[in-house]
Order: C-alpha cells, then sequence, then structure tokens
C-alpha cells in the first residue's frame, strides 16, 4: 500500500500560506489527506508571488503546497465568512497562520470553531507563543531562528552568528505541528476528543538546539558557544570539514572521529598512511588530540588534499570511519538515484510543465507517497463545494456572480 491512502477521509480546512503552514499541511496532503487551501480571490497565498511572479505561480509555491486543493473566499464579505464556517463544520482539522490575533478579528477564532464543530482539531501557527513578552510581533524563519537561539550556537567559532540554509524555523516548525495533529487525530478516532494546537516557531527551535542547552549546562553554565564546521562544544579532532582536491567552494569531505569509539583514530591513521603516529601521546586521547587541534588538522588536510571528496568519503567511510562529501543542490539534483527512489520527483504542473522537487522522504513500503501538482489559484472552487458541502451548480454560480469564491 502506497503512502497517498494513510489518511484517506481526513479533511483539512487550510488558512496556511508562505511555509511553515503550508509545509505541515502538504506532509499532511502527502499522506492522502483532504487538503483544501483557502486563498485570496484576487492574490491568493503570498507565497504564490514570493521571489517575483512571472507569467505563473513561483516554485517557492509549488514546493510547499504540492497535492492540495484550491479554494478562493473573500473573506470581507460576511457569506465568504459564513461559508468558511461552513467547510469548518465538515472538516476535521482547521489550521492557519495568520498574523496575531488576525483569525480572532475575523470571527472565525477557536472559540467560533469549537461551538459548531466541538470535535475539530484547530491549530495555529506564530512566531512568538502566548504569554511571551513579544506574542504580537511578526516572524519569518530567520526570525524564528534568531530569536530561538539556532544562529547563536552556528557560525565560525571566532565569527558573528549565522542563518543556518535549511529553513528549520518554517519547516521544522511544520514539521512538529504536523507530528501533533496526527496525536490529536488517532486520540479524536478513539475518543472523538478535539483539540486546540499551537505551536511558537521560536519555541520550536528550541526543541531543535537540545544539544546546546545540554552542553551549557554541563560546563560552566555560559552560553553554547558557536563551533563553526564541528558539534557544539568542538568535539574531538578531527572533526569538522576538511578541503579536497579540486579548490572549488564545496570541495571538502566532513571526518568525524568521536571520543566513544577511539578505533576511530586509529582507523584514519591507517588509511592516511600515517601508521608512524599510532601511539604517539602528542594524539593518543582525545584530550591529547583537542589539546594539539591544529596540528590533527594539518595531518588530515594534507592527506585529503590530495583526493577528491568523493574518493576522499569514500576511503575513510569503507574503514568504518563517519565521512560525507560536502554536496550542494547541483551534484544533489543531478544525482539519478534521487529520482530513481522517489525521493525526488517530477510534478506534472499545468502552467510551469514538468518540475522536479524533493517529497516526502519516507517509504510507505518501499515507495515515497506521489507528488502531484500544486494548485491554481481557486482550481477547486466548484469541486470542494460541491463535495464538502453538497452544493449544486446553480449556488455555485451564484457565488461566484457575487465574488463570494473565486
Amino acid at each position: 500500500m502506497s503512502g497517498e491512502n494513510c489518511l484517506a477521509g481526513l479533511k483539512v480546512l487550510d488558512l496556511t500560506q508562505f511555509e511553515a503552514g503550508p509545509s505541515c499541511t502538504e506532509a499532511l496532503a502527502w499522506m492522502g489527506a483532504d487538503v483544501v487551501k483557502i486563498e485570496n480571490p484576487r492574490v491568493g497565498d503570498p507565497g504564490r508571488s514570493s521571489g517575483g511572479k512571472g507569467a505563473h505561480d513561483a516554485l517557492y509555491f509549488l514546493q510547499y503546497n504540492a497535492n492540495k486543493r484550491s479554494v478562493t473566499v473573500n473573506l470581507k464579505d460576511p457569506r465568504g465568512l459564513e461559508l468558511v464556517k461552513e467547510l469548518a463544520k465538515t472538516a476535521d482539522v482547521m489550521i492557519e497562520n495568520f498574523a496575531p490575533g488576525a483569525i480572532e478579528r475575523l470571527g472565525l477564532g477557536y472559540d467560533v470553531i469549537k461551538a459548531i464543530n466541538p470535535a475539530i482539531i484547530f491549530c495555529q501557527v506564530k512566531g512568538f507563543g502566548t504569554g511571551s513578552p513579544f506574542e504580537k510581533n511578526l516572524a519569518f524563519d530567520m526570525i524564528a531562528q534568531a530569536c530561538g537561539g539556532l544562529m547563536s550556537i552556528t557560525g565560525e567559532e571566532d565569527g558573528p552568528p549565522c542563518k543556518p540554509g535549511a529553513t528549520i524555523g518554517d519547516t521544522g516548525t511544520g514539521m512538529l505541528m504536523a507530528i501533533s495533529i496526527l496525536g490529536a487525530y488517532v486520540r479524536r478516532l478513539r475518543t472523538g476528543q478535539g483539540e486546540h494546537l499551537q505551536v511558537a516557531m521560536q519555541d520550536a527551535i528550541l526543541h531543535y538546539i537540545r544539544n546546546a542547552f545540554a552542553f551549557m549546562e554541563r560546563t560552566d553554565g555560559k552560553a553554547a558557544p558557536r563551533a563553526g564546521s564541528k558539534t557544539v562544544g568542538g568535539g574531538n579532532p578531527p572533526i569538522g570539514v576538511y578541503p579536497c582536491k579540486g579548490g572549488g567552494p564545496n570541495d571538502y569531505v566532513y571526518i568525524y572521529t568521536s571520543a566513544a569509539n577511539p578505533e576511530h583514530w586509529t582507523r584514519l591513521l591507517k588509511v592516511i598512511g600515517r601508521e608512524d603516529l599510532i601511539g604517539d601521546p602528542r594524539f593518543a586521547s582525545p584530550a591529547a588530540r583537542t589539546e594539539h587541534r591544529a596540528e590533527v588538522d594539518r595531518i588530515v588536510s594534507e592527506w585529503t588534499i590530495q583526493h577528491d571528496k568523493h574518493n576522499a568519503m569514500q576511503l575513510v567511510g569503507s574503514a568504518t570511519i563517519p565521512a560525507g562529501a560536502v554536496l550542494d543542490t547541483r551534484e544533489l539534483a543531478d544525482d539519478p538515484t534521487f529520482l530513481q527512489r522517489g525521493i525526488r520527483q517530477t510534478m506534472k504542473h499545468p502552467e510551469v510543465g514538468d518540475y522536479t522537487m524533493s517529497g516526502w522522504p519516507v517509504r510507505f513500503s518501499g515507495r515515497p507517497p506521489e507528488v502531484k501538482a500544486a494548485p491554481l489559484l481557486g482550481e477547486h472552487g466548484a469541486q470542494v463545494l460541491a463535495e464538502w458541502l453538497g452544493y449544486n451548480a446553480t449556488r455555485i454560480a451564484d457565488l461566484k456572480t457575487n465574488e463570494v469564491v473565486g
């Protein structure tokens, strides 16, 4: 059985935009939920034009809205608000990530929705949590990374804070919400109980940097430092990226020797042809190697620079030492094995054409769920109103004529 039918029958009313919310609902859609995206009739999700809107929806939008349906509703029209309430009455999940207080001002807050659908799982993604001094502030991924502590532990040891390339504040938060929705849904199937789920992006980042808090608490209590490409606290040399043949911006290999496995260092010395250093007191223990970190890094680099990163990874990895070539997006996109395994798939989009993107990486019976085209703005309005609410063609046409729906 494929992943697409795991959540078949789960109806998700999606009032999210950009990435934190859409990444959550997309995960549910990949597993078979019927995700109906409610959008502004004129511009839709602002993510549709992120990065500059051309003749079609932005690739950014396609990345986070695969496998969904789109309905446009004018939320400034009372009839539009009533329509959303009707949809919420039949939904299993409703989720929003508007600016703080916006959903309540619209009259679509939890108390209102719960009154018409007590079993609903009502979900909110915000920048900062209820009770935070910044509760009213807007936030995007980089704001969450800054305020959640992630930037403080990212960057070179003697350099300024740095934003990680991955959008942990957005998609990382979305994944925590998706998992929580599934938990609430399982309980609802057993008991009929609804739920009000709230997650703040800042709070989510704290979840992802638990190791840094542990390091702080087991050392001198001072803030966890930046560690460059090493682990928080610096790790035990050799650890980090080492230069490889080619000299390009990503011609490096990451090598990790664990203090918990002394054999890593001995094995590495054999790989790089420095058996003469086995037992050398300067390098015989993690503590000794930390004291002579610069010398250790020089010894390892003298070997890695003679090999391209793929060969270096193969040679070190084959000796049962953790190692990884630093692969860039071009190299990953050009690796056919990701397509063959379904980790990356080609979306068949009616306007953009074929667009290859990364999907849900978990295999269900050997294959990840299928990536289907992100919806055009309002593409499924008539279809959803007929299926969810039983509206006939005349009633739907009347809503369109009165610009309640697009």
